[in-house]
């Protein structure tokens, strides 16, 4: 019980009650310079109310109904998108939407695995966003994908996405949401699930390229028209893209269930004519799961290649220099059993002694190199 009394002086909110509304400070309006918020907007009927509304106004507008006169229809939700909030910074709106304490010290701090978390009156749901990086030449350092965070609580009448990283801004989602009212009409659920779709759709992309990467691996290994033996950086190479396959597949296999959980099991914060399509995302990390796995086994079995074809290298080496120490065993033979200073030694005194040893040498050391090229040793 303390822990979770500790998190929640964390999220507890340093707010100065004027009036009948609280004061956010600088930090919690998107007008502010280096506020975290990166848009906020109200959105009733699908149609965004106004274009460029601050959060206090925005809340205001939510849970007092003041957008009638602006646009159509009845419940309206506000959608906050924040960029790596620190913890004074998301304070106030933990306090204001009543976010669980653990969920919000996930949305601040980061680096979790991608999962889904029901809570009373909202669902945290955790993606882990990837991104190709490219290169000209895949080397054994390269960095091949990059990953970062996208968290979103999502509410009945509340969206707040929280990211991390460089990339996988979300306010070209955002425009093709707004120009789809109808679809943006279904609320905060029709949100998630643009987000999943994206985060999804960027996995298909990666995986693309990274198969890209993995056949060029691939054909530098087995490929025999070249005639050359593996480069000494093959294995490095093949080990550096192994690592970056298992980032990639750490952001995608544990997003598997969540996926599942929302297409399969009826929640009351996800609008039932929205939940089939998460159905299709589901299928779509399946797919992207597979090609990821099958990835990380096509890698093992180029590394273990790779390998094999280094032993057989080195086997073939060491098969030369036993060839040749072979062949030049029989001049030391021959050299060094005349050079044992006798006196009385065959043919040690005769005139042709010198050049016939000289061909006789030449003659069993050529018989010895054909027998050894003739097995392939040379």
């Amino acid at each position: 019980m303390s822990m979770i009394r500790d998190l929640r002086a964390v999220v507890r909110p340093t707010l100065r009650k004027t009036g009948e509304s609280y004061d956010y400070g600088p930090a919690h309006d998107s007008s502010t310079a280096g506020s975290a918020v990166v848009d906020c907007a109200v959105y009733r009927g699908g149609v965004r109310c106004s274009d460029s509304v601050g959060l206090k106004d925005a809340l205001r507008m939510v849970r007092a109904d003041r957008s009638a006169e602006q646009c159509d229809g009845s419940d309206g939700f506000v959608w906050i998108g924040l960029h790596e909030p620190t913890e004074q910074e998301f304070a106030g709106i933990a306090e204001e939407f009543a976010l669980h304490p653990l969920a919000v010290e996930d949305a601040v701090h980061a680096h979790q695995r991608p999962k889904l978390e029901r809570y009373d009156n909202s669902l945290f749901t955790v993606f882990k966003t990837i991104r190709y990086v490219e290169h000209a030449e895949l080397t054994a350092t390269s960095e091949v994908v990059e990953s970062g965070e996208i968290m979103v609580f999502t509410g009945r009448y509340f969206v707040i996405t929280v990211r991390h990283g460089g990339h996988g801004s979300l306010r070209s989602l955002r425009h093709r949401l707004e120009e789809d009212p109808e679809l943006l009409s279904k609320g905060p659920s029709a949100v998630l699930h643009a987000i999943a779709d994206r985060v999804v759709d960027d996995y298909l992309a990666v995986t693309e390229a990274v198969q890209d990467d993995i056949d060029e691996v691939e054909i530098d290994v087995f490929s025999a028209s070249t005639g050359k033996a593996p480069r000494g950086g093959d294995a490095g190479r093949i080990y550096q893209l192994k690592r970056e396959v298992l980032e990639f597949k750490r952001a995608v296999s544990p997003l598997l269930r969540p996926m599942q959980m929302l297409g399969e099991r009826p929640m009351r914060l996800i609008d039932p004519d929205i939940q089939k399509y998460f159905r299709d995302v589901a299928d779509h990390v399946a797919r992207v799961h597979e090609q990821v796995i099958g990835f990380d086994d096509l890698l093992n079995s180029i590394l273990q290649a790779n390998l094999a074809q280094a032993t057989v290298v080195q086997n073939e080496d060491m098969r030369k220099i036993t060839a040749w120490a072979a062949i030049l065993a029989v001049p030391t033979m021959i050299t060094g059993v005349y050079g044992m200073n006798f006196d009385t030694m065959p043919e040690l005194r005769w005139r042709f002694g010198y050049p016939a040893v000289l061909v006789a040498i030449v003659a069993i050391c050529y018989a010895i190199h054909r027998g050894f090229r003739r097995n392939g040793w040379l």
